[in-house]
């Protein structure tokens, strides 16, 4: 069966979502024109509205309907302490932690040469900039855990400490998850927490 241009294009958009390949992109399409036209209109405005009023603050990066989103606006944040994270949703995971009260940079991405993306796609003369404002005591860098974002936490830190020793460089530590039994820990995790350890 071939679709419908207008069908073909809504497939073709949603499938370009992560983690939505071709035949769950047809199933989506398929079930809100069939049974949920009212959530797809919603979910088209809503779209819309964000496309059209969600913006990069001009402090941190983070996705803000203002010029300056609510975290870099606090006067009770503290100045201080400055988390680099990848993107927005490690932002808001920081945030519901409750363990964090500085501010942020988003990156928007992690250095990754083979898919072309460098320094200048991370923004990281932005970056070097806000930590050298004369407030900024501690960098604390919170990339994901994977080669990439190892890469960048090592070059955000080798760059910072070049440009002003003063500012204190720290990275999240890793370990076992809270909760997690040792049995079911991969390997990599356990190595870590074990390097990692601190006094009981």
């Amino acid at each position: 069966m071939k679709l419908s241009p207008t069908l073909d294009k809504l497939v073709d958009a949603l499938k370009r979502l992560p983690g939505i390949g071709p035949r769950s992109a047809q199933r989506i399409a398929f079930h809100l024109l069939q049974h949920e036209r009212g959530t797809a209109v919603s979910l088209g405005e809503a779209l819309l509205a964000a496309a059209h009023n969600v913006r990069h603050c001009a402090r941190c990066n983070t996705l803000t309907e203002q010029e300056i989103c609510e975290t870099c606006a606090n006067p009770r944040r503290d100045a201080g302490l400055l988390c680099v994270v990848e993107g927005p949703a490690d932002q808001l995971m920081v945030e519901q932690s409750l363990a964090y009260g500085g501010l942020y940079f988003v990156l928007l991405g992690r250095l990754s040469p083979l898919d072309g993306i460098g320094p200048r796609e991370i923004q990281m003369e932005r970056l070097l900039a806000r930590a050298a404002d004369g407030l900024v005591r501690e960098v604390i860098i919170a990339t994901s855990f994977t080669p990439e974002g190892d890469a960048t936490a090592h070059y955000i830190g080798e760059l910072i400490r070049q440009r002003d020793p003063q500012i204190r460089v720290t990275r999240l530590a890793r370990g076992v998850p809270a909760g997690a039994e040792l049995e079911y820990t991969d390997v990599n995790t356990i190595a870590q927490a074990m390097l990692d350890r601190r006094a009981a």
